[in-house]
């Protein structure tokens, strides 16, 4: 039997199983992912005796806007997907041929987990893609595309891969299922409400992407694709823009309100200064304080890392040191220059925080940066205070180009807690406090709210118009276009 009749066979039975579901087949998936007319598939006749028709994945080779990607498709029509020995080996040939060509590695999930009949031989063969996984770490890009469960043992692959979409519906995570939830703890829930694209989307943050369709996550992998390197030896693709890199953005200049505590879009000032106002964020509803983005300028691939005000006034905690940190090393890891934007008040004070080891995440993002050797570009908006002035690429931390606008603040804090630490005596020996504190407040906001000091130490490079940032920013990244070496530098562990 040819090859092809074998794959539409394979196929045709795997409709009868998937298409009562809502859900695609294997090779439907690769379809829709891949070139048209691009995939080739590779131990196409690899079996066991149990299905000697074909094993619960699909693996092979294909284009993705030209350029070689390595995939593989779990196929839930055969045992449900469930990973035995030979399933196992099919995976670890693709990925090793995929380090080999130094291509990326696409892993289209859709399994119940081990395979059960085969017992211990299956843990065996998740532990040996584990390891494979962190083999390729920093090496090439890993996607995977959660489309079906993805239980048990088949979780811990995806969450070391440097990028996870989520379909909602169809595709779930969890290390145990709702039987065995109810059996330990007692609780009722169900699989979406387990392990579905709220629980790992905006919770656990364990997914980057949410997709609503299969077809939109095959879209967006191909996006992101466009932004990456195919491997860590090499730069993103170089795209034609028509966007002028001396573009000044007029709207800029009168943008940050004068109230210092109001609230703006910090998405709507990146949205102005990239190419074609196009950006495409990365775990966009989780940690929505920090936003984390790929974008071009001047046709050029950049990761931006920005403080967003319209969510906890753009603090950093947590979850959003974490987030960043994880996004600064994957750029770092692939030859993606940084561009971060500061408007950060500080840290999230709270017992919940400092038990919860702020201290270490915080920690986290510092170490980040400082192991950074792409080309970083810093920008303060507004807002820099304290030890969060440090970890969003500071100077002192390495950044090659800082600038600020007008309306930037680089303090150790904000003027009402400092005036109440260096005047407290004072305070409390006048009879008026607040119109005292008041006065106070504003001399320390004439000082210190605005990058004046910051420039004459040499903390940063100028003070610019906020109209001239794309135009200074592109000049930047080309002044460093040279920076950095290519090649493999560390991995990406799942922070």
């Amino acid at each position: 039997m040819s090859d092809e009749n074998l794959a539409e066979i394979r196929n045709e039975k795997a409709k009868k199983v998937q298409h009562p579901k809502g859900k695609l087949t294997a090779y439907e998936r690769l379809e829709l992912l891949l070139d048209e007319g691009s995939f080739t598939e590779i131990d196409q006749h690899v079996a066991s005796e149990e299905n000697p028709e074909g094993e619960a994945v699909v693996t092979g080779t294909g284009t993705i806007h030209g350029r070689p990607v390595y995939v593989f498709s779990e196929d839930f029509s055969v045992m449900g997907g469930s990973l035995g020995e030979v399933v196992a080996k099919k995976i670890l040939k693709i990925m090793d041929n995929a380090l080999e060509a130094r291509a990326p590695i696409i892993g289209i999930k859709d399994s119940g987990g081990a395979r059960i009949q085969e017992g211990i031989s299956s843990l065996y063969g998740y532990a040996q893609i584990f390891k494979k996984n962190v083999e390729a770490s920093g090496k090439v890009p890993q996607i995977s595309i959660v489309v079906g469960p993805s239980a048990g043992g088949a979780v811990y692959s995806p969450a070391l891969t440097d990028f996870i979409f989520q379909v909602q519906e169809i595709g779930q995570l969890y290390v145990t299922g709702p039987a065995v939830v109810k059996t330990v703890t007692g609780e009722d829930v169900t699989f979406e409400e387990l392990g579905g694209v709220e629980a790992h989307g905006t919770k656990s943050g364990v997914s980057h992407q949410v997709c609503e369709s299969e077809k939109q996550a095959f879209e967006e992998v191909r996006y992101l694709m466009s932004f990456l390197p195919q491997s860590s030896s090499q730069k993103p693709p170089v795209f034609i823009t028509e966007d002028e890199s001396t573009r000044m953005v007029e709207s800029l200049d009168s943008f940050v309100p004068e109230n210092r505590n109001q609230p703006y879009d910090m998405e709507k000032i990146i949205s102005d200064i990239v190419d074609d106002g196009e950006h495409y964020p990365i775990q966009s509803n989780y940690a929505a304080n920090i936003i984390t983005s790929f974008a071009r300028l001047n046709g050029n691939t950049v990761g931006i890392i920005a403080n967003q005000p319209m969510e906890l006034a753009g603090v950093l905690d947590i979850k959003a040191s974490e987030k960043a940190a994880r996004f600064v090393r994957f750029c770092d890891a692939f030859n993606v220059p940084l561009l971060t934007m500061v408007d950060v008040p500080g840290f999230l004070p709270g017992v919940e925080q400092e038990h919860g080891g702020i201290i270490r995440s915080g920690a986290k993002l510092l170490y980040a940066y400082s192991e950074a050797t792409v080309p970083r570009v810093c920008v303060v908006v507004r807002k820099a205070y304290g030890g969060a002035y440090i970890v969003m690429d500071s100077i002192g931390l390495g950044a090659d180009k800082l600038f600020a606008w007008p309306s930037g603040e680089i303090a150790v804090m904000g003027a009402e807690g400092a005036v109440d630490i260096i005047h407290r005596r004072e305070l409390a020996a006048v009879e008026d406090k607040e119109s005292h504190k008041a006065k106070l407040v504003e001399e320390y906001n004439e000082k210190f709210s605005n990058p004046d000091i910051a420039a004459q130490l040499g903390l940063i490079d100028n003070i610019i118009k906020p109209s001239e940032t794309r135009k200074i920013i592109i000049d930047s990244f080309k002044d460093l276009i040279n920076k950095g070496e290519l090649g493999d530098k560390h991995g990406n562990i799942p922070l």
